[in-house]
């Protein structure tokens, strides 16, 4: 479905995307992850045809994607994008209008369930109001591959839950590809299926969130007991505190001599150790 083919994309003299091969061939939710400044706006923006690539070849459904041949069926959402300012529910008609497939009987039903007043003009709503109102409009337009960037700036907790139900809903109804960019690893990881992580232009890892589950864990003991065990083990970090060494892990799991704990590693504490473990040792 998605292909990026050596994909190099270069502003002046930084590289923003840096010789990236990736396929997406299945539906599915995916979460990118990466640092400010890795890549991931540059990535969607490639994708949805809004910028063109500087050498490599992206494709969508064997169609190469590229400013002059900006894909039909790629939906991208900026952070911070805004609408008319026109009623909620007039929005919503003018996109069920404007797009074949817009599922509207969704695109409402979202509305009233996120207490969207569908009486007030968009700048009227609170931030994260209008970008939940741009979000629901997005996924109620059925496109093949939907791009949301960092959708979940200025949302509280309670509106975060809500919106992972609301992709988790919009997936069943429509399977298709989803992939939001986002700071929020362990909340994300709720919805999505894959993991996308992206550091300095390049991709470190593309697995599924229960292989990531399995594989990342922590060895913590003696250091003289913890170190021996490291040798043929993917170590992404480590840290000391005296004599006493925490070892995290991707890889297959082992079971440790008596005085060493395993444990699971989190999401947000692999993501920080795969993209700079090795500044903890």
């Amino acid at each position: 479905m998605i292909e990026f083919d050596n994909v190099t994309k270069r502003y002046g003299g930084t590289t923003a995307i840096d010789r990236i091969s990736l396929s997406i061939p299945d539906s599915g939710i995916y979460c990118l992850l990466g640092r400010n400044g890795a890549g991931k706006t540059t990535f969607m923006k490639l994708l949805a045809g809004h910028i063109a690539a500087t050498d490599g070849v992206i494709t969508v459904d064997g169609k190469s994607v590229s400013p002059s041949r900006m894909p039909e069926h790629v939906g991208y959402i900026e952070s911070g994008a805004t609408q008319f300012n026109m009623k909620v529910s007039e929005l919503i008609d003018a996109a069920a209008e404007l797009q074949d497939e817009f599922d509207r009987d969704f695109a409402l039903e979202m509305a009233a369930r996120f207490e969207l007043d569908s009486r007030k003009r968009y700048k009227q709503l609170s931030f994260g109001m209008k970008t939940m109102l741009t979000t629901i409009i997005t996924l109620a337009n059925n496109t093949r591959v939907i791009l949301l960037d960092e959708p979940t700036l200025g949302f509280d907790a309670i509106m975060r839950s809500q919106f992972n139900a609301l992709l988790l809903e919009s997936h069943s109804a429509h399977p298709r590809v989803i992939i939001v960019s986002t700071h929020l690893i362990d909340e994300i990881a709720k919805a999505a299926e894959r993991l996308i992580i992206i550091n300095n232009g390049r991709i470190l890892l593309e697995a599924g969130i229960d292989e990531v589950d399995e594989k990342a864990y922590t060895l913590s003991g003696p250091a003289k007991a913890v170190l021996p065990l490291l040798a043929g083990l993917n170590c992404i970090g480590k840290t000391t505190a005296g004599s006493v060494m925490a070892a995290h892990i991707y890889g297959d799991r082992i079971t440790p001599p008596e005085g060493v704990a395993l444990d699971r590693l989190g999401l947000q504490d692999f993501f920080i150790n795969i993209v700079g473990g090795k500044g903890n040792e």
